[in-house]
């Protein structure tokens, strides 16, 4: 996708009618966990606070990381999990996991802490009726890696995933390793092979194999399916994602295996109509009390995932599933049928044309409102934006900080009610038109319009014909007329 050098960054639309009003907090590039109004107003910033991600619970705490371990010898792991107060102090702190040795580096604890984490009385980290994230005590359940050697699935060491639950001291109360159940992941046999040969070593480290990459946990918690009998959605079972893997599943919390899953075949008879989700983040439960409870909810990236059969391309089984554009999709568990979707079909792009300008092929999240929007983050733009059921954005808004590569990127965003920041005045809200990017110039850049016109008589045109590549309308129609 090309992107203009020139854009505008910070808010760029909102409605105050339409949208749910709060604070929204991500991570900025080289700057922290930072606060945003609807305005896009900068209302407080912890500075140095790393995200992976930031959080913002009752109180004016914020949740993120005070460092990470040099790259040189580990992969996305970061070195603590903290709850910090509104004016910056630690008042929790884990890190407690593994004590390490990098060569050259001070001994110490590391809690190797990557993509998510979760505190008792929230099950997914963002606001629901009647569900809140304790800031005093509880548990919180944490992504983290582990190295491991398994010769069933890889020649090569692992980089594993691991779920830990940690009390409020710190001590380590409950744990799941994914390499122990590699046998319930429905890999195929090709898929098995290539597993083996290259598990996706990313030569970071000691050149472990990323296998699975699993990007978000989170409780099911209360629901519909547990009420009406169906112990695969117990409140307690913690549902995941493995972006390498193109799997969402959901895990028992009493007996650790694999209760519900997705992926990451998705061209049996039960899964096809979904087409293929490919390097998704952030599946989740729609927490009860919010519209859609109990559906899942997940950012399908696109881009490339998965294992199988080598093909034009993958010559080696890795990422053998690719598409250049991105989906929202909520998806009924039961049926797993779609209940709502944002594609560049909803965006009112020509599809597949046109598709990938709603594409983020890595990180990203969305999040249900209580109004019934959904918050999106299109990460690997800095693009977070809020869509109403009918797929209107009422809200949206540019990151402008930069890392050192260039990117703009936004690992994933929250929104919050004013109310959970007590330390900072409710904002006046004022209304951003969008603007006719037909006539938006920058200084000293021309007005449009030709200067000069020659009329060409004979011409005349019978409207627009087809594409070189066939439209998502054409497509309909053939079915329709056949």
């Amino acid at each position: 996708m090309g992107n203009p050098t020139i854009h505008p960054t910070g808010a760029t639309v909102y409605n105050p009618e339409k949208a749910a009003s709060g604070f929204t907090i991500f991570q900025a590039a080289n700057e922290g966990a930072l606060l945003i109004d609807m305005n896009g107003k900068e209302v407080h910033l912890w500075k140095g606070l790393r995200g992976f991600p930031n959080k913002v619970f009752p109180g004016g705490f914020v949740l993120g990381h005070t460092f990470n371990r040099d790259p040189q010898y580990g992969f996305q792991d970061e070195g603590d999990l903290v709850q910090i107060d509104f004016e910056g102090n630690v008042v929790w702190k884990f890190d407690k996991h593994q004590y390490i040795e990098d060569p050259g580096k001070e001994a110490r604890w590391y809690a190797r802490a990557h993509h998510d984490y979760q505190r008792t009385g929230s099950p997914v980290g963002y606001p629901a009726p009647d569900q809140e994230p304790q800031t005093t005590g509880g548990n919180t359940l944490i992504l983290v890696h582990r190295d491991v050697v398994n010769e069933k699935i890889s020649k090569h060491p692992l980089l594993d995933d691991a779920f830990i639950e940690v009390d409020w001291e710190g001590n380590i109360v409950w744990e799941w390793n994914a390499h122990e159940h590699f046998d319930e992941l429905n890999f195929s046999d090709e898929a098995k092979k290539a597993i083996y040969e290259e598990p996706n070593r990313r030569f970071f480290g000691n050149h472990s194999g990323d296998w699975l990459h699993i990007n978000s946990i989170s409780l099911v918690g209360p629901n519909r399916h547990y009420d009406n009998g169906d112990e695969r959605f117990h409140p307690d079972n913690i549902i995941w994602d493995a972006r390498e893997a193109n799997i969402i599943a959901i895990t028992s919390k009493e007996t650790g295996k694999i209760v519900w899953q997705l992926g990451p075949d998705y061209d049996t008879p039960e899964t096809k109509h979904l087409g293929w989700i490919i390097g998704q983040h952030h599946a989740h439960i729609i927490p009860k009390g919010l519209p859609g409870e109990g559906n899942v909810l997940v950012f399908d990236n696109g881009g490339w995932g998965g294992y199988g059969a080598p093909n034009p391309n993958s010559v080696d089984g890795n990422k053998v599933a690719i598409r250049d554009h991105s989906r929202i999709l909520e998806i009924d568990p039961i049926t797993l049928e779609i209940v709502w979707q944002y594609t560049g079909l909803e965006a009112k792009y020509s599809v597949p044309t046109d598709s990938y300008k709603f594409y983020s092929p890595y990180i990203s999240s969305a999040q249900r409102l209580e109004n019934g929007n959904t918050l999106i983050t299109e990460g690997s733009n800095g693009r977070i934006f809020e869509v109403t059921a009918d797929h209107e954005i009422v809200w949206e808004y540019i990151s402008a900080y930069k890392n050192e590569r260039g990117s703009n990127m936004v690992y994933r965003a929250y929104r919050v009610p004013y109310n959970w920041v007590p330390q900072l005045e409710t904002p006046v809200e004022v209304e951003i038109k969008p603007i006719d990017v037909k006539d938006f110039r920058v200084p000293n850049a021309a007005e449009g319009g030709a200067h000069s016109v020659a009329e060409i008589k004979e011409a005349f045109s019978y409207g627009e014909g087809a594409l070189c590549v066939a439209r998502y309308d054409e497509t309909v129609a053939k079915k329709i007329t056949t």
